[in-house]
């Protein structure tokens, strides 16, 4: 299977040799409308809508799948086979039995909705019990106890952050504004006694990936461009795949700071300007997932996002673009705990070639 297809040639190829195509609708990547020619009556058992990252704000104000669903009815696809793909072909998909369309013997795991149109979702059942309605959950559901963010950084073993300039230009991650896809670029850094540091002035930021699973003390360096922080650093432990701590600032003791704050939460997101912590999220769910409501998540990434413009990054959602920093499956150049990962030759590389 496959989510990162981007044009219905591509779809089209895929699914000529067999797999399934997820038609991705998220808060960055946004590929519905492009692939749904790839979706007809021969291909659409083998098709899925998928929303991959969606922010706090969208699932409020857009919805989930309900809002993928009606983004391709209102686009013109039949809804039978809209709702197909978030229900019967998810199911087949992953071999769940018994599950994903309504027949005797299978499970009563139901919606009933409004209408076919708008998708609003009047009732939910799970097991044949009602558990929600319009809107409201119904059980009375006991909270569990706190989860482990999963923080094992050995500091000690990480030999810090710095970087020796090696002479000549450096590879430097270039930021692509809206996609996942990276630039190659060619940059002489700034050199600090013998050291190549963060340069605001033109952009180039220094980005670390800090292993925070086993303790390994493995940590990754580069530099990016793209970022615009004058001042200041980003920190998060959503960092796909291997969901590393990644950082991104103007200069090493913010990147600390950044990272440091992070630790301190459990995991999660944050904004700092000198040791200020300017915005945070904690991410007390093995640092990726929050347990406050959903309402306040929003408002904690609205008040990350405008923290990290007031420090002069121009990007709609940088943790989202953050995150993707770090997935050394999508070219061209990608940071891991390891160091720069060049995707295309898929191997790690030396920051001076």
């Amino acid at each position: 299977s496959d989510h990162e297809c981007v044009s219905a040639e591509e779809a089209a190829e895929k699914l000529g040799k067999g797999m399934f195509i997820y038609v991705r609708e998220g808060s960055t990547a946004k590929n519905l409308e492009a692939l749904l020619p790839a979706v007809d009556g021969a291909s659409y058992g083998r098709c899925i809508f998928v929303t991959d990252d969606r922010q706090p704000r969208d699932l409020l104000e857009e919805g989930h799948m309900d809002g993928v669903l009606r983004k391709a009815v209102t686009l013109g696809m039949d809804p039978f086979t809209a709702i197909r793909m978030v229900t019967l072909n998810t199911a087949q998909r992953f071999g769940l039995r018994g599950c994903g369309a309504i027949a005797p013997g299978w499970r009563a795991d139901l919606v009933v909705l409004e209408d076919l149109k708008g998708f609003r979702v009047r009732e939910v059942y799970k097991g044949g019990t009602l558990v929600a309605r319009d809107g409201a959950f119904l059980p009375h559901v006991e909270p569990g106890p706190p989860a482990p963010g999963g923080m094992n950084i050995a500091w000690e073993r990480t030999g810090g952050i710095g970087v020796r300039a090696d002479g000549g230009e450096m590879l430097v991650i270039g930021v692509i504004p809206d996609q996942i896809l990276t630039e190659r670029l060619r940059e002489r850094p700034r050199v600090e006694d013998g050291m190549a540091v963060s340069d605001p002035s033109r952009d180039l930021l220094k980005i670390c990936v800090f292993e925070r699973h086993r303790g390994t003390g493995n940590v990754g360096v580069g530099f990016i461009r793209g970022f615009g922080l004058r001042e200041g650093a980003l920190a998060s432990t959503v960092a796909h795949d291997s969901h590393n701590l990644l950082a991104v600032g103007a200069s090493d003791a913010e990147i600390m700071a950044a990272a440091r704050g992070v630790e301190r939460m459990g995991g999660g997101q944050v904004v700092v300007r000198g040791d200020t912590v300017l915005a945070e999220l904690p991410l007390d769910v093995a640092g990726l997932m929050s347990t406050l409501p959903l309402q306040e998540v929003k408002e904690r990434v609205t008040s990350l996002n405008g923290a990290a413009r007031s420090l002069g990054c121009p990007l709609d959602e940088p943790f989202m673009a953050l995150s993707f920093m770090a997935l050394p499956v999508i070219p061209a150049l990608k940071i891991t705990d390891r160091g720069l990962f060049d995707v295309d030759s898929f191997s790690h590389v030396s920051l001076f070639p």
